[in-house]
Formats: structure tokens, C-alpha cells, sequence
């Protein structure tokens, strides 16, 4: 006992040419987020119109009963569940025949799953006549929305400490078993007849509202998930541009804390951030990470040479020629860059000697002692053919080296 398939697949307009009363959701009232509805009665006046016989949800034998694309029906008696249509097209309820069947699961990725439920919460006696018909949006239900008050915080497994932030955004959640969705968590006032409309995004909704504080309390496990997760790279500046990857983690913190797949039905879809405004030490420590990313690799090698040329050219500008060339070198780090710039930081000129002041020295006195030989500066030549190799290197640039020579040459006095 149960449904018969008339028709499957889309409703077709021909549908009204031979049904003249059936049941189908009440759609002047449903919105995007709503859950749970009921099915309502509806008949044509000789193609004039539909008329509507109040919200009256009571199927009985022969009744016709349409399922849209994207819900469920289920029917219920004295609260316990006597049939699930996830099918859409068009069905008659026969109490009596043996070829009807009270469940229509399709042969989807959820039938198994619907099929588990459906044995664990089958109606154990017989149906009786009468029977109440709801629908389940198993829709994608968008602008579900999250936030934070005050900063949560979680380990970081990229930074190696704890990290904390101030986040919002929106989610979207599917029902993907109506079954589990209805007999444990929808309450029991929406199932009565002339029921309000189950909406997710209504803040009165006491059950909608338990979602939200679910959600909310599992957000730092989520970043937590997604930032210690190896695969995602444990970047947490990915996650506002990984809807589907960042769901995932948030999904998974949800089952973890509060079952709602296994238990509910309910599954996370997609997540969209809208912000996140992470604390000061935070903050800290994504500035650090900045500049190493900056300095490191082909970039890295790449500011280190514009550091080396901007040294280059303040040797050349500085008429002491060696001092800014040196710290130009102390940029590079290389040995070779090293010796040069020893090198070169040697004084072009030879020091003069200091001369003494001639004293009167009586005859039988010894003379006075020789001052020590200057150091003697390194040969300019020499300078020059170290100066050529940096050029030859291509460490510094044809510029650079005109302007040191003449430094050098000047100083010689050439």
C-alpha cells in the first residue's frame, strides 16, 4: 500500500486536462529558505482557474498528488511516517493495491541513504485512511547567515601558534535525507494541519535559531580544519576564495560537534566570507609572512639585485668612490662581492707622513728614532682589475664602473 507512479519527470501542462483535483505544495507563501511545507488541495473549474479548499493536507485513497522538481513528499500518521515520494512527477495513493509502494527514492546518490532511513522509521502497522502530506525543499537553501561577535581563536598549523579573528558570511545547507531532517529535529508544531512554513532564515524560528548558534560555535574548529588541512597548503588567506573547500571544513566541524548529517540530514554546501578581521598579534604575524614570501625565490633574487645597483650607483655618485660601493657589496652576501669590496675600500692616496718637529740635540746625544714606514695602499691598478671583474660579471653595470675608475684615476692625480 501506498503511491502508484502516473506520471514521471517534469509536470507537463497536460496534467490538468486529466486530473481535476490533486495536492501540490503551497506555493504563495514558500520562500528560498523555507524547509518544510504542506501539501494543500487544489481543483480546476472547467480550465477557468484553480481553486484552493483551504490548507487541508489529509490524503486518502485515490488521492492524486503532485512532486515538483526539488522537494520531497513524505506522509505521516499519528507522527509516524507512512510514506516518502523523492521522485518528481505525478502519483495516486492506493491503500489497497499491491502494487503500490510507500517509498520512491529514484535511484540517485541518496537512495541507499533514504533507503536505511525509511526501515528504521517505517510505519510498523497498517495505514490507516487518512494521512497528513508535507513537502521537503531538497533544494540547495542559500543566506543562511553566520558571525562572530568577538574573536575566536584556533591553532594554526602554517604559523605554528594560535591565530585569531572576527569573521561573517553566508552559507547555503541542503536537506539531503528529508527523513532524518523531519523525525529528529523538525519540531512537532510544524507537522500539525494548517502548520506555519518551517524557514531557515526565520530568527523567530527557535529551531533555525539552534543552527545558528551550532554554526557559530563551530567556526574555530573549522578554520582550525581547513588552515591544518596539508592538502588546502594550511594558508588561511585561501579561504575566502575556496567557497566549496572551506564548506567542507565547516561541515565536518558541525558533524563532529553536533551530527547533522548523520543525525539531522542537514550538510553545508557552500560558504561565502564576507569578512574576516583578524586580531593584532595576527595581523603581526601575516606582515612577517608577507615580507618572507617577498624575499624569498626568484623575487627574492630579484630585490636583492636592485638592492646591489642601487649601492652601485651611490659609489659612483660619492666622490669617495669606495664607502656606498661597499655596502652595495655587504647587500649581495657573496664571497666574491666580499673580496671586492675589501678591496676597494682601501684609501686611494698614501697618507702623508708626519713630520716631526726638529729639535736641538745636544752633539754627544744618539739620534733620534726613524718613524715606521706608512702602510702602503694597494695599488690603484690593482683596484681597477678587481673593479673589471665585478663588471665582467655582470654584478655591476658599465656606469658604475666609468664613474668609480674616474674616481680612482682622479685621486692618482691623472
Amino acid at each position: 500500500m501506498g503511491f502508484i507512479r502516473a506520471f514521471a519527470g517534469a509536470i507537463s501542462g497536460a496534467f490538468a486536462e486529466q486530473w481535476k483535483d490533486f495536492l501540490e505544495p503551497r506555493w504563495w507563501d514558500i520562500t528560498a529558505t523555507a524547509g518544510v511545507f504542506e501539501a494543500v488541495k487544489q481543483s480546476t473549474n472547467a480550465g477557468r482557474g484553480r481553486n484552493f479548499k483551504g490548507s487541508e493536507n489529509v490524503i486518502t485513497n485515490g488521492s492524486r498528488i503532485i512532486v515538483p522538481e526539488g522537494t520531497a513528499l513524505i506522509t505521516f500518521e499519528k507522527g509516524a511516517i507512512t510514506g516518502l515520494v523523492s521522485e518528481p512527477g505525478g502519483y495516486t495513493y492506493a491503500s489497497g493495491d499491491p502494487n503500490s509502494r510507500s517509498l520512491f527514492a529514484g535511484d540517485g546518490i541518496l537512495s541507499s541513504t533514504l533507503g536505511m532511513s525509511w526501515e528504521r522509521f517505517k510505519f510498523g502497522g497498517q495505514p490507516g485512511a487518512r494521512q497528513q502530506a508535507f513537502y521537503v525543499n531538497v533544494r540547495e537553501i542559500p543566506n543562511n547567515r553566520f558571525g562572530t561577535q568577538s574573536t575566536i581563536y584556533w591553532d594554526d598549523a602554517f604559523f605554528g601558534t594560535q591565530v585569531g579573528a572576527i569573521t561573517r558570511g553566508t552559507y547555503t545547507l541542503k536537506i539531503v535525507d528529508p527523513i532524518l531532517f523531519v523525525k529528529n529535529f523538525l519540531p512537532a508544531n510544524f507537522l500539525l494541519p494548517n502548520a506555519p512554513l518551517f524557514d531557515f532564515a526565520d530568527m523567530d524560528n527557535d529551531a533555525a535559531t539552534q543552527l545558528f548558534n551550532e554554526v557559530v560555535g563551530s567556526l574555530s574548529a573549522a578554520f582550525s580544519n581547513y588552515t591544518n588541512d596539508p592538502s588546502r597548503g594550511n594558508r588561511m588567506s585561501r579561504i575566502q576564495g575556496d567557497q566549496i573547500g572551506f564548506a567542507q571544513s565547516l561541515s565536518q566541524a558541525v558533524e563532529d560537534a553536533y551530527q547533522w548529517k548523520t543525525n539531522r540530514g542537514l550538510e553545508i554546501e557552500k560558504v561565502a566570507i564576507k569578512a574576516i578581521e583578524y586580531d593584532e598579534n595576527t595581523q603581526k604575524l601575516l606582515s612577517d609572512v608577507q615580507k618572507a614570501d617577498a624575499l624569498s625565490g626568484a623575487r627574492g633574487n630579484s630585490f636583492m639585485q636592485q638592492s646591489v645597483a642601487r649601492g652601485m650607483q651611490a659609489a659612483g655618485e660619492n666622490p669617495s668612490g669606495g664607502g656606498a660601493l661597499g655596502m652595495g657589496f655587504m647587500g649581495m652576501g657573496t664571497n666574491a662581492a666580499a673580496g671586492a669590496m675589501s678591496g676597494l675600500q682601501q684609501p686611494v692616496h698614501q697618507q702623508p707622513v708626519q713630520q716631526q718637529p726638529i729639535q736641538q740635540q745636544p752633539m754627544a746625544q744618539e739620534p733620534a728614532p726613524q718613524q715606521p714606514a706608512p702602510q702602503q695602499a694597494e695599488d690603484p691598478f690593482e683596484k681597477l682589475t678587481k673593479l673589471k671583474g665585478l663588471l665582467d660579471q655582470g654584478i655591476i653595470t658599465q656606469e658604475d664602473f666609468d664613474k668609480t675608475k674616474d674616481n680612482i684615476l682622479g685621486g692618482m692625480g691623472g
